[in-house]
């Protein structure tokens, strides 16, 4: 890999990470962080969605999204009832809907700064970029042929 495709890379990651700090820090003042709103969001988002596509949709390992759940229950943010078959689904209570309206809030404050530095264009730009970036396949080697870098 060039320097110039790795350097590209680490700026995408350090970008991202400067966000998702900024908004795990305002998400605290809710008495929430970031893993646990994105759980919110994408339970709202995915009704009826099994634990395991939850957890895919959350960057989670299903042992990580069923723990983070679990805590979600006990905070009294989300009820959990069987689906079909062995599934579970998740639902949010009125106050994890609550939680979450106000974590779109300080979402939208974050990334308004975090893109403050381009105009329109220039988001609509980077959107298309990213998303022409998402849509292609990308070749994928198994866990044994070594690390995958990025």
């Amino acid at each position: 890999m060039s320097s110039s495709l790795a350097a590209l890379g680490l700026l995408i990651k350090k970008v991202q990470h400067r966000h998702h700090r900024a908004l795990d820090a305002r998400l605290g003042s809710l008495g929430i962080s970031l893993v646990q709103w994105n759980a919110l969001r994408e339970i709202d988002r995915n009704p009826g969605s099994s634990q395991l596509r939850l957890a895919e949709l959350t960057f989670n390992s299903a042992q990580a999204f069923g723990t983070l759940t679990t805590r979600l229950m006990r905070l009294g943010l989300i009820e959990r009832r069987p689906g079909e078959g062995r599934a579970t689904v998740h639902t949010l209570t009125p106050k994890g809907k609550a939680l979450l309206r106000q974590g779109r809030e300080l979402h939208l404050e974050v990334a308004s700064a975090s893109f403050a530095p381009l105009d329109e264009d220039e988001r609509a730009v980077l959107m298309r970029l990213l998303t022409k970036l998402l849509d292609a396949e990308l070749p994928v080697e198994s866990e044994a042929s070594g690390p995958s870098g990025e």
